[in-house]
């Protein structure tokens, strides 16, 4: 089954073709750098460069695969969680696009999406595994017990950590988004350079926060002369990334424990985190998990995953209607 997928639930506008879950035969994402100015996403700009790209975007598809109606097998397209804008502009250029081809379409779930990534990674996957899911928009930790069947076991309470990523970098005046720039610091600097408390959750809790660990750093700055910081950077990156790869390592491997469950996969933006992938390898080959990441390409917002779920989709027989609507929270299984 060939499906194609439209992806624009947030600032990236991206189209693909993907053959049977796994096999990727074009793919186009185009990234906007208009916020960096602004310090995070604007909307409307978001939207309105979204309606400018995905028709160039679809023709260079096209172009790459011959997409055409014959060789089309359905269209999945993202249709929440995300800005309403963004949303609309790819489910209404998926809806016209069946609607002109006769043929099917899904509204696919942004977060199912992330948990297909890792099909693209590993063909041969299949449940049970754990899920960590963790990007600028989102945190949590989610049980998949076969395809289509979600247990989300926990979440942050507040801050998502690619957000918190995304505010410290702006304290250290790195800029947006910050997360690949901490990154690249942090791996000249030494993690225990500075200790940032650790939110600590009841016993047997998979929940994640991150809002102190963000406001920990800032009255730490605060209490540092502008020279020191800026001598240090790399150590104070390196001790924030160090707290925060910390704790999605560790309650996602206690919960893969707490479930006898023995593959661990990993999807979202900050799943292209170098020290993420590092330590979740490094503690999952010492207990016996095995480890799963989307290749880089794969880890940010992407067309290819939610064609890859839509693969699963239509192929048992799920269909959406021409009259879907995009939903900005839709929790993951409701």
């Amino acid at each position: 089954m060939r499906i194609l997928g439209i992806e624009t639930s947030c600032d990236e506008t991206a189209v693909a073709v993907v053959e049977n879950r796994t096999s990727v035969l074009a793919d186009f994402v185009y990234s906007q750098t208009d916020h960096e100015e602004y310090g995070g996403i604007v909307p409307e700009i978001a939207s309105r460069q979204q309606l400018r790209k995905i028709m160039p975007l679809f023709e260079a598809c096209k172009s790459r695969y011959q997409v055409t109606p014959e060789n089309i097998d359905g269209i999945a397209v993202t249709s929440g969680p995300g800005l309403i804008g963004s949303l609309m502009v790819g489910l209404n250029f998926a809806k016209a696009l069946a609607y002109g081809w006769g043929i099917p379409f899904i509204g696919i779930n942004h977060l199912e999406g992330h948990i297909f990534a890792n099909c693209l990674a590993d063909p041969d996957l299949q449940p049970p595994l754990i899920c960590l899911i963790v990007s600028g928009g989102h945190t949590l930790l989610v049980e998949v017990a076969a395809w289509g069947e979600y247990y989300v076991l926990g979440a942050t309470r507040d801050d998502a950590a690619g957000e918190a990523f995304d505010k410290v970098a702006k304290l250290l005046g790195l800029g947006y988004p910050g997360g690949h720039k901490i990154d690249k610091l942090a791996r000249e600097g030494d993690p225990e350079f500075a200790k940032f408390p650790t939110p600590q959750f009841k016993t047997g809790a998979y929940e994640f926060s991150f809002s102190g660990l963000k406001t920990a750093v800032a009255l730490y700055l605060k209490e540092q002369q502008e020279e020191f910081v800026q001598s240090h950077l790399d150590d104070i990156c390196a001790a924030f990334q160090e707290n925060v790869v910390s704790v999605l390592v560790d309650t996602t491997l206690r919960a893969a424990q707490d479930r006898g469950i023995t593959t661990v996969a990993v999807g979202g933006g900050v799943a292209a985190n170098s020290r993420l992938r590092e330590v979740f390898r490094r503690r999952c080959d010492g207990a016996g998990i095995r480890s799963l990441f989307p290749d880089l390409r794969y880890c940010t917002d992407n067309a290819a995953m939610i064609a890859s779920a839509g693969c699963f989709r239509l192929e048992r027989g799920d269909r959406s209607e021409l009259n879907l609507k995009a939903v900005p929270y839709w929790p993951l299984g409701g």
